[in-house]
């Protein structure tokens, strides 16, 4: 799960991209294509190595068949590149969280403070804050908690997303749409249900990461329904459907 983990980081680019509509769908299929590729590839060629047992068993599993079967110098190049790949993973992710913070304060669903910008228009507290809360829940020590509660809420968020695109496609069905997903409300279906049974693994994992994930959930939804529904910046995606909402009701009573 962690391998797709931040695929859904690919659209944050979109007001960076010259032409979204083709350039977004590219980026995430091709995401998705190379990841289902290696990641078939790592856990057939790792369980045939050294058998599905020790794989299973394993916190560093490529490392750990590489030293079996006596390639230790691989394996620590390998473990270098890891390190490697996980510094650039760090930078994808302040992106990604800075893109989506900045773009919910800005739209009023948080504090609207997060998305001030400087003089160079860097969101610089939607980068340092969220940052330096990260950076707290590190010095936890529970770092595959940590990690499991980030998976929780990737597979809860897809799911969200999968029924948020079956209901737009019912209840917005003229809305302007520059890319429309091959399949329609079937490859959606689909998604939903591959989500929620994705879920149910994730819950198997850890149920302590699944509900602590699950309460945290909650809360934003609380937060938003008492404070941010009513703090809303005018020409946010909600006001806009609610204004398609109410010109669709005038257009049938006249």
């Amino acid at each position: 799960m962690w391998l797709f983990l931040a695929v859904e980081g690919v659209p944050l680019a979109a007001e960076e991209a010259k032409d979204p509509q083709r350039d977004v769908p590219k980026g995430i299929i091709g995401a998705m294509v190379f990841l289902l590729v290696t990641a078939i590839i790592v856990v057939v060629l790792l369980a045939g190595a050294v058998g599905a047992e020790v794989i299973g068993s394993s916190a560093v599993p490529l490392v750990d068949a590489l030293n079996i079967e006596g390639f230790s110098h691989l394996a620590t190049f390998v473990n270098v590149l890891g390190l490697a790949g996980l510094v650039a993973s760090f930078f994808s992710i302040i992106y990604g969280y800075s893109r989506l913070v900045f773009a919910l304060s800005r739209a009023g669903y948080l504090p609207q403070s997060l998305s001030l910008t400087n003089r160079n228009k860097s969101p610089v507290r939607a980068l340092v804050v969220p940052g330096v809360f990260g950076f707290l829940v590190s010095l936890s020590g529970e770092g595959d908690l940590i990690l499991a509660m980030a998976v929780v809420g990737a597979t809860i968020s897809y799911a969200l997303m999968a029924l948020s695109h079956i209901l737009l496609r019912i209840k917005q069905p003229l809305m302007a749409r520059p890319y429309r997903t091959p399949g329609g409300i079937v490859t959606s279906a689909i998604a939903l249900v591959l989500s929620l049974i994705a879920l149910t693994g994730v819950y198997a994992f850890d149920p302590k990461a699944f509900f602590l994930t699950a309460g945290l959930f909650l809360a934003g939804g609380l937060y938003y329904i008492f404070y941010a529904k009513h703090h809303l910046v005018a020409g946010s995606a909600e006001e806009e459907f609610a204004m398609l909402s109410s010109a669709e009701a005038e257009l049938e009573t006249s």
